[in-house]
């Protein structure tokens, strides 16, 4: 299936380095674009089965959503993200090595159903997710690359 919203970059950093940041929920917070921090839940970290409490934020709106890691390995970290007990999105990390570091891509995938979208606009603020979320993983990428190659 094919995502909503795509987008990848290449970092001169180690894949290693790349997915240490991607699976960090203290660390995403400062570089991801509506995400604002989460917790892991039941004490775990990142592995597949995984639960964390996630907050986002965008102007003066918060909201909580709660995720399970998928895929947990050197080349992906993603995760399905659900909100009032309902399937919201997925979101996932690919990393390819490459002579140079690695490339990132960063991908998600729209679950919401139909009649929830409308509840999502007024809790969100964003009226054309798809678009929203292309800009905001672009900005992304290029906060992560930034704090991958200082690091």
């Amino acid at each position: 299936m094919t995502p909503d919203a795509t987008a990848h970059i290449d970092v001169a950093a180690s894949p290693q380095r790349v997915f240490d940041l991607v699976s960090d929920l203290r660390g995403m917070s400062g570089v991801a674009e509506e995400y604002a921090g989460g917790r892991w839940l039941g004490g775990s970290g990142p592995s597949v089965g995984a639960r964390f409490r996630g907050v986002n934020r965008r102007g003066w709106r918060v909201w909580p959503t709660t995720s399970t890691v998928t895929d947990c390995s050197a080349t992906r970290f993603a995760f399905e993200v659900r909100s009032l007990g309902l399937a919201v999105s997925r979101w996932q990390y690919d990393i390819e090595p490459t002579a140079g570091g690695c490339r990132v891509t960063e991908s998600t995938w729209d679950r919401r159903p139909g009649w929830y979208v409308p509840i999502t606009r007024l809790a969100t603020g964003v009226r054309d997710r798809a678009v929203t979320n292309q800009r905001n993983i672009e900005a992304t990428l290029e906060r992560l690359k930034r704090a991958a190659e200082s690091g």
